[in-house]
């Protein structure tokens, strides 16, 4: 079932949302060469918790961490392990959801490890770019379809990297994950039709090469747990926000930079024009 949320929820979604972003903007200052995964993980629960919210991952399906933290060539749903040291050049992918007081918000950021190359900073732009574009097809009267026709079509025709298919965005609140799916790739006007008062997520993974994702498992004897790489082992990017969508167009419920994030919807919004997108 998918629910219109009404202003109230929509605030304390916001709320939420400041927290998720405080973490990822701190972790601008913590990831960089000769740190682990850990110390990802360490920071963005202590931050959750000091600001009197959950890592509402924690204990979702069996899950341990605040976090999910995948490096290189790993799309999703990876550990924050101990052992997993970065280096020069990596990218690093972070993914968490919290709650406060009753609201949830999920968000995912891709940042770079020290210097990276042109081909790695080429991907993380273009992913970016993929995420307000999608965001700037979330407006009510659209659908689903429109959201993924964009991302793919940037991603995939423009740019030959492989749009990931087989994980997609979702409503969200009360609850992680709600309907409806929200898929990264698509045909336009096609799918569910969007209202004002949903809320969603739009996080789309996109690898330098194939679309395909394989599973991986821990090395831990003590942890069963199964998270995804890029099937030909080439490197991927995800970006994420949570969103509602208004009678004045999509609000990012988990912003970082408001001045940043208008900057993109400014172009995502050219660029649809250009290339007879919007509605």
């Amino acid at each position: 079932m998918i629910t219109l949320k009404s202003q109230r929820e929509i605030e304390g979604m916001r709320e939420s949302g400041k927290i998720l972003a405080g973490v990822h903007l701190g972790l601008r200052d913590i990831i960089k060469p000769g740190i682990s995964a850990y110390s990802i993980e360490e920071f963005a629960n202590d931050y959750i918790v000091s600001h009197g919210a959950t890592p509402s991952e924690k204990g979702f399906e069996g899950y341990k961490y605040a976090t999910c933290v995948d490096v290189n060539d790993e799309v999703a749903h990876g550990t924050p392990r101990k052992d997993l040291i970065l280096h020069e050049g990596d990218i690093v992918k972070v993914d968490m959801t919290v709650n406060y007081k009753g609201y949830e918000s999920d968000s995912c950021w891709s940042y770079a490890v020290g210097s990276v190359s042109q081909e790695t900073s080429d991907l993380m732009e273009v992913t970016k770019k993929s995420l307000y574009l999608g965001i700037a097809q979330s407006i009510a009267g659209n659908r689903l379809g429109d959201i993924g026709y964009a991302i793919q079509h940037y991603t995939e025709d423009e740019h030959g990297y492989g749009d990931v298919r087989e994980l997609c965005g979702h409503g969200i609140g009360p609850t992680m994950h709600e309907e409806p799916d929200v898929l990264h790739y698509g045909e336009p006007g096609r799918g569910l039709r969007l209202k004002n008062g949903m809320t969603i997520t739009i996080e789309p993974m996109i690898n330098e090469g194939t679309w395909e994702i394989v599973d991986r498992s821990l090395k831990d004897p003590n942890d069963d747990w199964i998270y995804y790489a890029s099937a030909d082992g080439s490197w991927s990017a995800q970006y994420e926000h949570t969103l509602a969508i208004t009678e004045n167009g999509p609000e990012i419920l988990t912003s970082q930079d408001a001045a940043e994030d208008e900057k993109y919807l400014a172009w995502a919004r050219d660029y649809l024009k250009e290339h007879n997108q919007n509605k």
